[in-house]
């Protein structure tokens, strides 16, 4: 599967977010082609006199994937890239690695040989294809009233693929933020939007929810062949008896439906409990369609890892991980509420 968390570009819009660079470990074989993009993170400490460095999935989903492979070789394929890559980390002084696979490419099954994958959670989707009335088939009954009392409000929707501008977004967006206490991981300053439009306007869409000439809602998303995946989002909080954030969701099917597409991917929560409030808002759009989501911590040096969790006084069996960063991160957190 091909998606916009495999394009090099995508790494590079997220290289300031994960405070690293894009690397990708391209992998050639008699049996296929594997590729691995990611970012590369210096630890911020060194350790016998060497600076070490940790890899992380890029904002979302990502992991290794297959882009070739012969018939009946998988096996012996994945084998012989994960013996390339950790010699790759061994010479690169690369000490760990988290990874978030891709829920619809479900390329954690075909590394779970290399990786000791962890399943965490679902995400949601709104099935387009399988469904003739998308709407009724996966929405909520409660949802469904009240997009159709917004509609008989006057509530209306535009579609713009490709925005030269999103100004007016970022307003709502930040509003919304604001409102949220949201934390600044899913905060994202104005490089990032630049940085949206330079790499990727061909692949936005941008949704706007508008009652009586006031725009009351807008959502910016990927498109990428037949999926959207949902990305941000804001509402005016005045407005929230007209239902914006319902009407988004309304606007994507009935876009979606018209022009070829097959799922809208929701994503998940923020947490990993089956009550978190999130999932349950966006599994309101997805009654029927949900994706296994899957992680991967990796130690490539153990002795390194040790030494460097006894060295930030961490326990390293900590559920944080990397366990050496886990006070850093945390501090961080303490500071962005301070501010």
């Amino acid at each position: 599967m091909n998606d916009i968390y495999f394009e090099e570009d995508y790494g590079r819009l997220y290289e300031k977010v994960e405070n690293g660079k894009c690397e990708i470990f391209e992998f050639s074989h008699p049996y296929g082609n594997i590729k691995h993009l990611f970012i590369k993170r210096e630890i911020p400490m060194q350790m016998l006199g060497e600076t070490y460095y940790d890899l992380v999935t890029p904002y979302g989903y990502g992991g290794p994937v297959i882009t070739s492979c012969h018939e009946g070789r998988k096996k012996e394929l994945v084998e012989a890239f994960y013996t390339a890559f950790a010699k790759h980390c061994t010479h690169n002084n690369v000490i760990s690695e988290f990874i978030r696979f891709h829920p619809l490419a479900n390329n954690a099954e075909d590394f779970s040989s290399c990786y000791e994958v962890e399943h965490i959670r679902n995400t949601v989707g709104t099935n387009l294809k399988d469904f003739e009335d998308p709407i009724k088939s996966e929405f909520s009954k409660s949802k469904q009233k009240s997009i159709q009392k917004a509609l008989a409000a006057g509530v209306e929707f535009r579609v713009t693929p490709a925005p030269e501008d999103l100004t007016k977004f970022k307003e709502i967006y930040y509003g919304t933020m604001e409102r949220k206490n949201a934390d600044d991981y899913y905060y994202f300053d104005e490089e990032y939007f630049v940085g949206l439009l330079k790499y990727f306007r061909k692949n936005l869409l941008l949704v706007e929810v508008v009652h009586e000439g006031k725009t009351i809602g807008m959502g910016l998303n990927f498109v990428y062949g037949s999926t959207i995946h949902i990305h941000l989002s804001g509402t005016r909080a005045e407005f929230h008896r007209l239902s914006p954030a319902f009407m988004l969701r309304y606007a994507l099917v009935t876009w979606g439906k018209e022009n070829g597409i097959e799922l809208i991917h929701e994503g998940g929560g923020k947490t990993n409990s089956l009550d978190d409030p999130l999932y349950l808002f966006k599994k309101q759009f997805g009654k029927n369609t949900s994706f296994n989501f899957l992680i991967a911590r990796k130690v490539w040096n153990e002795e390194i890892y040790r030494r460097m969790c006894k060295s930030a006084h961490v326990d390293q069996e900590t559920e944080f991980f990397p366990a050496y960063r886990a006070k850093a991160e945390e501090q961080m957190k303490i500071a962005g509420r301070a501010d």
